[in-house]
């Protein structure tokens, strides 16, 4: 059976993209079904429709943890403050691990909002050299934290 960093990196081969791929594997375990969850962060990647702000790993797993500790209708805030808590633990694993949660700098000013940048990024697989261990990771770091 595979791990669900290996089922978020199997995603990412079959083109989705870094938010789905995370997201996508916790689905069972948040009651979330797996087709509103693909829809659901189609346009948070390659940093947020190409714009490259936060990573799509990141942005996929930051709504794993709401979907698991956020703050509902009937929740107190303080539900919401240890959201925050859980949110920055998982951002700055993954920062101490790459240096940043940025897409654009976790792809050294490789510039997706170009056709040069995703030809460049193409051919000199980033998104096997960067994104897929930036999944993995992020998976790894959310089954910590859920």
């Amino acid at each position: 059976m595979k791990s669900k960093s290996e089922e978020a990196v199997d995603m990412m081969t079959a083109d989705y993209n870094c938010a789905q791929s995370v997201l996508s594997v916790f689905c069972e375990d948040l009651n979330l079904d797996k087709d509103a969850a693909l829809k659901l962060t189609t346009g948070f990647g390659a940093g947020m429709a190409r714009r490259q702000e936060v990573c799509g790993a990141v942005s996929g797993g930051i709504m794993a943890i709401g979907l698991k500790f956020g703050r509902g209708l009937a929740d107190e805030k303080a539900v919401a403050e240890n959201t925050y808590l859980l949110v920055g633990e998982f951002m700055k694993r993954f920062s101490d691990k790459y240096g940043s949660c940025l897409c654009r700098v976790l792809l050294d000013g490789c510039d997706l909002m170009s056709e040069s940048g995703r030809i460049f990024y193409k051919e000199n697989d980033l998104s096997g050299k960067i994104c897929r261990p930036c999944v993995a990771d992020a998976v790894g770091f959310l089954e910590d934290i859920i």
